[in-house]
């Protein structure tokens, strides 16, 4: 049994990546499958290392542990009328800082301005020699040398064991609305989705529920420009308001049309492959699976039976695609994978003993 230790300092932390030869750091592990590792792998867990270290309103910063769960960090930022606008996922699950960069992951809000590595400033993490080190800044207007913290994002942990990670805030919309569109198809939702993206509007969210046959979009900003806007999209796509109870984004934050059991992909895609995407799931006999972002990624949800699997697999190559898979008991990566050279010296400066487990393992 793969044995899991939880240090509850920074001093402990290190340590602990300092006295064993494989490691993987975890947070809440609501996505499984990428702490899923051998028995000789040491988990280190940082779920008592957490807190916020410094949260500077004026200057739209706040600084926390890794292993501090999203939703308090979330409550504190509300406190002083503030968000993270690319919606951390499993919040209510209880998401890790951490583990949310570590796994890349953003919600429906990245569409407007950005992913979570657009908001990320500075890293304090523990690497493969058994160094803290701290790269980045505390503050916005901080460009000074080599932008390392952006490589954390969607690492999985190889590069290091993160403690604390500095963000930049935006001050919350002071008004949202959410409109709800019919679309007959894939073939349709791709018109509606490359008009939105070349409009006026400036969606703060557009995402495609293929099995429902609609398109959700969220408005956000003054009330009476998102309600003027409303009503020019309404004229042109047929759909309607939605009242705040009828809104899907929690149960899309929480990946709430996820069967439980089920293996769970995420992919990367084009606009342009949003059709075949979404003739390729009843292929797999899946009838749970989400575009995101406008377009620009997919979520699909299926059996874990192998002949499926490698069927998926095998698309995704001929594709030149890539998935990662985030819960069940299948391959971490089907499809398609590069990594440049970049991405090879980085892990080779800060790992050099190949201490923190890698993604292809």
């Amino acid at each position: 049994m793969t044995a899991t230790l939880t240090p509850t300092s920074v001093e402990e932390l290190t340590a602990a990546v300092r006295v064993h030869r494989r490691v993987l750091v975890v947070g809440a592990r609501t996505k499984p499958r990428l702490s899923a590792v051998a028995d000789d792998v040491v988990l280190i867990s940082t779920a008592a290392l957490r807190g916020i270290v410094e949260y500077e309103p004026s200057e739209f910063t706040v600084t926390a542990f890794a292993g501090t769960p999203v939703r308090e960090i979330a409550a504190a930022l509300a406190d002083k009328g503030q968000y993270l606008p690319f919606d951390p996922v499993w919040f209510e699950a209880g998401s890790t800082l951490g583990g949310a960069v570590a796994a890349g992951i953003n919600g429906a809000g990245r569409l407007r301005y950005g992913g979570l590595r657009d908001f990320i400033l500075g890293v304090r993490f523990i690497d493969g020699s058994g160094r803290a080190l701290r790269v980045g800044g505390k503050v916005v207007k901080n460009a000074a040398g080599f932008d390392l913290p952006k490589f954390f994002v969607g690492s999985l942990g190889r590069f290091g064991a993160l403690a604390e990670v500095t963000f930049k805030v935006f001050p919350k919309p002071v008004a949202d609305l959410t409109l709800a569109l019919a679309v007959a198809d894939a073939k349709a939702a791709t018109v509606i989705l490359t008009a939105a993206a070349a409009a006026r509007w400036e969606c703060d969210a557009l995402e495609y529920a293929p099995t429902r046959e609609t398109i959700y979009v969220r408005l956000r900003g003054p009330a009476s420009a998102i309600d003027a806007i409303a009503r020019e999209i309404l004229v042109r796509y047929p759909g309607e308001r939605l009242a705040p109870a009828d809104e899907p984004w929690a149960c899309l934050r929480e990946f709430g049309w996820v069967p439980a059991g089920s293996a769970f992909f995420k992919m990367a895609i084009a606009l342009g492959q949003v059709e075949k995407f979404c003739r390729l799931a009843p292929e797999l006999r899946c009838g749970h699976f989400h575009v995101g972002a406008g377009g620009n990624v997919a979520y699909l949800a299926l059996s874990a039976e192998a002949p499926l699997v490698e069927k998926l697999d095998t698309t995704l190559r001929a594709w030149n695609l890539g998935a990662l898979a985030l819960r069940g008991d299948v391959p971490l990566w089907l499809g398609a994978r590069g990594e440049g050279p970049i991405v090879a010296a980085v892990k080779k400066a800060l790992d050099p003993e190949n201490r923190f487990l890698s993604l292809a393992e």
